[in-house]
Parts: C-alpha cells; sequence; structure tokens
C-alpha cells in the first residue's frame, strides 16, 4: 500500500486524480492540468509537496559534517533561515540527490527528493561516521509550496498582517521560522519554490496543515497537482531527478556547476577529486533546452541528431509547453553540437532549435541562444 500525506482526505474532497508517485498516492491534477499551470503562472496555486523527506541534522560536528557531504559549502550560510540548493554526490562525483539546506536556530534542515530519501538518509548516516552529529528524518512534518504572482499576498491574507510584513521582506533562498499565527512555534515560511515565480515552500506541523490548506483555499489559492508542476518546471529549466541528473551523471553534466564550490581548497567534500578530474578531462556533453515550434511533442528519451557529431544527443524531459503554446524539452548532446538538430519521431526527423535551459520566468518568455 502507498503512503499518503496528511492532505490525502483534502485532495480527495476536491476531486483530485490521485497516482502512484515514487510510492505516494499523489493528485495529478483536480480536473485540468493546463487550468492549474495557468492559474499558477498568471495568479497562484498551492501544491502538496508532503511526500518531500525533512531532514535535522546537529550536533557538535555539524558544519564540518555538512562541509564534507555537500558540493556546495554551508560556509556560505551565516544566520538561522538562510539557505542554499546543493548536490550531494558519490565518491565518482555522480548526483545521489540534489536539495535545499537551511541554517536551523540550532543545526541544519535538508529537504530531499522523496524517490530517493531512504537511499540519501542511509548515505547520510554512513557519511556520518567518525561526526558528532544527529541524523533525524522529521516524519511530523508537512510541506505545502504556494506559487504564482499573488502567492505571496494570499499567505499573507491568511497568516495577518504582522507575520506578513515579515514574511514579504523574505529574499530569495532566506526563510522565517516563527509561531505562527495557530500559535504552533514549528513552522517555516521559505523563499523557494520550483516553478519560476514568486512564492514560499511552507514547512508545518502536519497536524495543522490541513486546516491551512483549506484557508488558503478559501483565500482564492486553487491547488495544482504533479502534471502542472511537471510543466512549469520544465519550463523555468529546472532540473528533476531520475531524469536531468543521476549517480551516473556529474553536476558538470547538468547544468549544476555553480552549485559547486570551490573557494575553500582545503575542503574534501565528496566527490570532488571526480570532479576535478573531470573539469580537467575536458566538458564533452551539455545541456541544452530544445524548442520544437511546429506540431508534435517531444518526449523523454527521443534522440537528438547533429550535422557532424557522430554520437546523438538524449532528451531528459520533455513536454507541450502551456505558456509558450509548442513542445520544449531538456536535453544531453555532444557539446559540439550547433544551433539546429533534429529530433526522429512520426517515422521522420523534426527540426529543433537549441537554447539555454530556461523558456519562462515570472511568465514571460525569456529564450535565449544556447551559447556553442
Amino acid at each position: 500500500m502507498n503512503s499518503r500525506t496528511c492532505l490525502y482526505a483534502a485532495h480527495e474532497k476536491l476531486g483530485a486524480k490521485m497516482v502512484d508517485f515514487s510510492g505516494w498516492d499523489m493528485p495529478l491534477h483536480y480536473g485540468s492540468q493546463i487550468q492549474e499551470h495557468h492559474c499558477v503562472r498568471r495568479d497562484c496555486g498551492m501544491f502538496d509537496v508532503s511526500h518531500m523527506t525533512v531532514v535535522d541534522i546537529d550536533g557538535s560536528d555539524v558544519r564540518a559534517y555538512l562541509r564534507h557531504l555537500l558540493a556546495n559549502d554551508v560556509a556560505k550560510i551565516s544566520a538561522p533561515g538562510q539557505g542554499i540548493y546543493s548536490a550531494m554526490l558519490n565518491h565518482r562525483g555522480g548526483v545521489i540527490d540534489d536539495l535545499i539546506v537551511y541554517a536551523l536556530p540550532s543545526g541544519f534542515r535538508l529537504v530531499v527528493n522523496c524517490a530517493t530519501s531512504e537511499k540519501d538518509i542511509a548515505w547520510m548516516n554512513d557519511c556520518a561516521q567518525g561526526f558528532q552529529v544527529l541524523v533525524q528524518q522529521r516524519e511530523d512534518l508537512a510541506m505545502i509550496a504556494v506559487q504564482g504572482p499573488q502567492a505571496i499576498s494570499r499567505v499573507n491574507s491568511v497568516v495577518g498582517q504582522a507575520l506578513g510584513a515579515k514574511i514579504s521582506a523574505l529574499k530569495p533562498f532566506t526563510s522565517l521560522y516563527a509561531s505562527s499565527y495557530q500559535a504552533s512555534d514549528n513552522w517555516q515560511y521559505a523563499r523557494t519554490g520550483y516553478t519560476g515565480e514568486e512564492g514560499l515552500e511552507i514547512i508545518l506541523p502536519g497536524s495543522e496543515a490541513e486546516v491551512f490548506w483549506w484557508q488558503l483555499h478559501t483565500a482564492g489559492v486553487q491547488p495544482a497537482g504533479l502534471a502542472a508542476r511537471d510543466t512549469l518546471r520544465l519550463e523555468a529549466g529546472l532540473n528533476l531527478y531520475g531524469h536531468e541528473m543521476d549517480e551516473n551523471i556529474l553536476p558538470l553534466q547538468a547544468n549544476m556547476a555553480w552549485t559547486i564550490d570551490w573557494r575553500d581548497s582545503e575542503r574534501d567534500f565528496i566527490g570532488r577529486p571526480a570532479l576535478l578530474a573531470a573539469s580537467d578531462a575536458g566538458q564533452q556533453e551539455k545541456l541544452v533546452g530544445l524548442l520544437l515550434t511546429q506540431r508534435g511533442v517531444l518526449r523523454d528519451g527521443q534522440h537528438v541528431y547533429f550535422a557532424g557529431c557522430d554520437q546523438p544527443g538524449v532528451i531528459t524531459s520533455g513536454s507541450f509547453s502551456p505558456t509558450l503554446g509548442y513542445s520544449i524539452a531538456l536535453a544531453r548532446v555532444p557539446v559540439e553540437a550547433g544551433e539546429w538538430g533534429e529530433v526522429a519521431m512520426r517515422k521522420k526527423r523534426e527540426t529543433v532549435r537549441l537554447v539555454a535551459p530556461g523558456f519562462v520566468r515570472h511568465g514571460q518568455p525569456v529564450i535565449a541562444p544556447c551559447i556553442v
């Protein structure tokens, strides 16, 4: 039997189509994926992301431990509430998972993917040997993402003026730990998201999540499911674990070089030697965006062919873009690939244009030529 989030009853009441997602019963949509997508781009929507795994880590060696565990450097974080995006690598430099790490008033909080949570926690515990740290999975917490141009104002209408003013002052990748308007002291409002829009990800006690969900709904925040979440993140050019990256893909192959902090040459983070060797050898592949403006839909696994390249590229994520009105994709291609390629579909090859990953931001097209 699949796991269910604390919002399962709310999804059923709202008429969601439920599907199996990595062992969880999750809402695919509430009637119309396209409508939910446009709602997030033009107004705001909310997603149940309580299937994500929250892990709190504390102890006298917690900072040294995370500086060893993660490719990005938690030394960048100087105050509670600040966060960074990072990869957790294996010794070959492959991506075990991508995650966000926040500084808590005491210790740190990691939010990792549900599909990888079991192996993630096993890896964290294994790497904790020799460090004085406690790794704690927070199964008591839920997580709701409110995304879109009206997201913060709608949340503020629920939580009240005093707390809302503090939320409005948050900068990207910062968060607020505060006693909530419901008197709980275990709420976190994080200025993060997975859609390319304004918004918040709110981590809160599971016992209080459904009440908050319905209050947001009353305030005009529409529910959105996994299908809209995927087209939104694809339009934003954001990676999905198991597609753009996995344990055999280095961050250098997934447009994640910016998440590697090399500044401290003495910091021996896991995977560093492998990344240095790969960097010295030179990049062989790049992750690009694809546009198919004629009829057809780009799909994961399709090959992309280029003149003068012996090996084809492969689409890692592809779908129809509701905002743009045609098909887009992310693809891993040979580094020498030019601006145009061909994708085999419907027994023929269709021409695609290579662009920089990231097609829509804040509801507007941001398509830029790919640097070749």
